[in-house]
């Protein structure tokens, strides 16, 4: 079922296009700055490799001499998705609802890396098949109770695309309000990797059979039965060229939500963190959406999820970490985080030459 609703009560008061509204360029003379910085510290020039880069980039998306990413916020946007009936999960559709109590509860990967890292954890239930409820730390912002099966129509209304956006910039403004310095979106649902696939195929005109991966554990029988569904659903939307329409058609309200929230944090000056295979197709929507937030994001890692090179190419990222991982929630952005707060610490902490009365080259 997929019952149309107004936005929820807590979407930002904005008007449909929001998400258009120019994006503001990352501080160029911050970034020189931190260059010149750089160059003075006790250590070959270049020796400390991507920590400088990172360090640079931060100072010049926070504005300051000194960048940081101690106060990080991390939300979790949980949502149900009508091509779930197609069977291309390994799992049932419940679980996406058992995820969300698990996420407030603290036994999630995502949970507890949020603990470890002293961490703001958000959850935002945006409409699970079988809603849990009231949950204390789960902010309610639900649309319906899942997206429909886009092998039959359309995943979103319009005003349910619209109400998607603005969950996730609602979670962008609460973590500004909260002065994060660092913001990592996750999420989780059912079937979303066959979404994020069919989208990413949409976006970039490949072939299911390039992006399908295997998601919550699928042999190869299930992976080629998940493109199929994918070719389906491709073709019956292949009328739709805009980003926007592509999103509605074949998104997940999660996915939406990402993308909005991406948007959002790049409108706010806020550094984004994105995590793997559904983040990153989020992501490409973002920018496709509103290329000016593409500065204001930062990679993670290399999923182990089939189809996540292709995307990380069209966005021309360099991800962190090449660990393997294909669990979503955030957590890949999450181990990432102790790199940032590496080069922040060395890039503030160290001695200049002059400071240490070491000889330069």
């Amino acid at each position: 079922m997929n019952t149309s609703v107004a936005a929820p009560p807590d979407a930002p008061a904005t008007d449909a296009r929001w998400w258009s509204a120019e994006c503001p360029a990352p501080d160029a003379g911050w970034a020189d700055a931190a260059l010149r910085r750089q160059a003075q510290l006790t250590k070959p020039p270049g020796s400390l490799g991507e920590l400088e880069t990172l360090a640079v980039r931060l100072a010049s998306l926070q504005a300051t001499a000194t960048p940081g990413a101690d106060r990080v916020w991390i939300s979790v946007f949980a949502a149900d998705h009508g091509v779930a009936a197609e069977g291309v999960s390994a799992f049932p559709q419940a679980v996406t609802g058992e995820m969300v109590r698990n996420f407030a509860s603290g036994g999630a990967a995502v949970s507890v890396l949020a603990r470890a890292l002293g961490a703001t954890l958000e959850v935002v239930n945006l409409g699970t098949v079988n809603d849990p409820g009231e949950i204390a730390g789960v902010r309610r912002a639900v649309i319906a109770p899942s997206t429909a099966n886009f092998c039959e129509q359309p995943a979103m209304t319009d005003a349910q695309l619209q109400a998607a956006l603005a969950a996730g910039a609602r979670s962008v403004q609460n973590a500004v309000a909260a002065r994060a310095q660092l913001f990592i979106g996750g999420e989780m649902g059912i079937g979303n990797t066959t979404s994020a696939a069919a989208l990413a195929c949409a976006l970039l005109d490949a072939p299911a059979s390039a992006l399908a991966g295997a998601g919550t554990g699928l042999d190869g029988a299930g992976i080629s039965h998940k493109a199929q569904v994918i070719e389906r659903a491709l073709a019956r939307h292949a009328g739709n060229a805009s980003a926007l329409r592509l999103l509605a058609c074949l998104g997940g309200f999660e996915i939406a939500a990402l993308t909005g929230a991406y948007i959002a944090a790049a409108q706010s000056r806020l550094p984004v963190l994105v995590d793997g295979f559904i983040a990153t197709a989020a992501a490409l929507a973002a920018v496709r959406l509103n290329p000016g937030c593409r500065d204001w994001m930062l990679f993670a890692h290399r999923s182990h999820e089939q189809g996540h090179g292709a995307l990380l190419q069209a966005l021309s990222a360099r991800p962190l970490l090449d660990l393997g991982l294909r669990l979503g929630e955030g957590s890949g952005a999450a181990v990432a985080v102790p790199l940032l707060r590496s080069a922040c610490a060395l890039h503030n902490g160290m001695a200049t030459f002059a400071q240490a009365g070491v000889s330069t080259a």
